[in-house]
């Protein structure tokens, strides 16, 4: 039986590049380009599952058998049973991961279908602050920053042109001699709706990085 493998931004990725073909086969009369597409497809899958195996392996190169509207429909749909959800929080759980904010605004998390989160993220409007949560090497890590809206952008995350603001964050980060008031602030542009984001997202390497450097963790 194989356990559920597929991780939010990599669903994204399988969507993605199923829509791509689907296009193609719709809008191509280029036999040599729709080939070159399908050939392509599940390359760009391995890609994002780059610890497959045999079996899921095989469930990823089904990709390039799609033929039909219906097919490419229903292939994104059969493998949702082998999503891996981000792991569901409670109020509790998050008020621990922010223990210097007494005041945490919480998100409604009855609302929330974690197969379909990469990172949680909501604002606090009335203190302009931006918070996220990810999951890195197993634990979860609660990051709290500054939000400056500034309308249509690119997001630092998931690549696309959406509504951003400049997510500020202090990183705990510090050089070796570094005086006791030393502080160093890391701005990117961030999706204002983390939900948009998280239907976009397909790599999190950004991410990961973003989060290393906010708790001042290597590679």
């Amino acid at each position: 039986m194989i356990q559920p493998f597929i991780r939010n931004h990599q669903y994204n990725v399988i969507k993605k590049q199923s829509l791509l073909l689907q296009k193609t086969h719709e809008t191509v009369s280029d036999p040599k380009v729709v080939e070159s597409v399908k050939s392509s497809a599940p390359f760009k899958l391995l890609e994002a599952f780059p610890e497959a195996d045999g079996l899921q392996k095989q469930l990823l190169e089904k990709i390039s058998g799609l033929r039909t509207a219906e097919e490419f429909k229903h292939y994104p749909e059969s493998l949702e049973s082998y999503l891996a959800p981000f792991p569901a929080l409670t109020a509790k759980q998050l008020a621990k991961l922010f223990p210097k904010n007494k005041k945490l605004k919480i998100p409604d998390l009855s609302e929330i279908d974690y197969r379909y989160v990469t990172y949680l993220g909501w604002t606090d409007i009335a203190t302009n602050k931006l918070f996220l949560v990810y999951q890195l090497n197993g634990k979860l890590i609660g990051i709290e920053g500054r939000y400056t809206p500034a309308n249509k952008g690119v997001c630092f995350l998931c690549n696309k042109h959406e509504e951003v603001a400049l997510f500020t964050a202090v990183t705990k980060s510090r050089p070796a001699k570094a005086s006791s008031d030393y502080y160093k602030a890391i701005g990117n542009y961030l999706c204002v709706d983390s939900t948009v984001c998280n239907q976009n997202i397909t790599n999190v390497t950004a991410l990961d990085k973003f989060v290393r450097e906010v708790v001042g963790q290597e590679s």
